[in-house]
């Protein structure tokens, strides 16, 4: 099937399609994301123009394409190259140590993405607040397909437009209560859903003045913050301060030891202006961070409460 609108570019840096845009998939069940055997990712957006379904693939290691199908398929195309980390600027960053100058050697291609949609990031953010990730990834999964629209074009398997904010202001609570959302989450989200319009605007702000326009939101606080400016404003310094698991991770892979958030963010100073680019680096490399000992964060079944 002819794309409505596609584009083929030669990026500015070298970069790996599959690894930069990894960060922005919740999980295999994903209904807005998919791989093909070709190689090729798809994603769904939704745009100012309408929904858009995205097929992004890498003829050579010198081009990136894009082809998208729906009425948001121009917009779509047009935000590919930030998609795919052409904002994305390494300069000044400097590994400074044989783990991080051995890592960035071995993943030149690893870019910070941005999609410039702030409200759809900040949805799939809320729904992983203070559960695990499997938790979180299974209810993106369920609401998604419930409520999102089909995917315009053709797909690789069936796959689903994120709700629309109107959408999400409309979930019934029997429905969030189903997908294991509790309602704490449920109503911070629905919430943000009302100011969507005023929430997008932060993509042309600072990092300073987009945080403080998020954290007006009830319920979104720095690591939600972090987590949405890191994929939707392709922000390389971005820290998930609060995580359940990163500073203890970035303590044991740069120091061999437990952290606090504050010490994390004082190791990671040296790196300032690239501190989520480090994280990457170091996930990339398969560096595994704080044994596992003690307890894993336990699966909350919001359904039978």
């Amino acid at each position: 099937m002819i794309a409505d609108h596609a584009l083929s570019w030669r990026p500015r840096h070298p970069t790996d399609l599959r690894q930069t845009l990894g960060a922005l998939r919740r999980g295999g069940g994903d209904p807005a994301f998919a791989l093909d055997a070709t190689g090729a990712v798809w994603r769904t957006t939704r745009t100012a123009e309408g929904d858009a379904t995205l097929r992004l693939t890498q003829p050579d290691a010198e081009t990136l394409r894009c082809e998208a199908w729906g009425p948001g398929a121009g917009a779509a195309v047009a935000q590919a190259p930030e998609l795919l980390g052409d904002a994305d600027d390494p300069t000044g960053f400097e590994p400074r140590l044989p783990l991080l100058d051995d890592a960035h050697r071995r993943n030149p291609g690893l870019r910070i993405p941005r999609t410039a949609q702030v409200f759809e990031a900040l949805a799939a953010t809320i729904l992983e607040q203070k559960v695990i990730t499997l938790q979180a990834h299974d209810s993106w999964r369920r609401l998604v397909t419930r409520f999102g629209q089909p995917a315009p074009g053709p797909t690789p398997r069936p796959m689903r437009v994120v709700p629309s904010p109107e959408a999400w202001r409309t979930i019934p609570s029997w429905e969030w209560h189903r997908a294991g959302v509790d309602p704490k989450r449920a109503r911070t989200l629905q919430n943000a859903a009302g100011y969507a319009d005023r929430l997008e605007a932060v993509v042309a702000m600072s990092p300073a003045d987009a945080a403080a326009r998020l954290t007006l939101m009830p319920g979104v606080g720095p690591w939600t913050v972090a987590e949405v400016a890191q994929r939707a404003l392709g922000d390389a310094d971005a820290v998930s301060v609060g995580d359940y698991h990163l500073a203890n991770y970035v303590g044991h892979a740069l120091a061999g030891r437990d952290m606090t958030d504050d010490e994390m963010l004082e190791t990671l100073e040296p790196w300032r202006g690239h501190r989520y680019r480090v994280v990457r680096l170091l996930g990339a490399a398969g560096v595994p961070g704080r044994p596992r000992r003690g307890p894993r964060m336990a699966f909350v079944d919001h359904r039978a409460i």
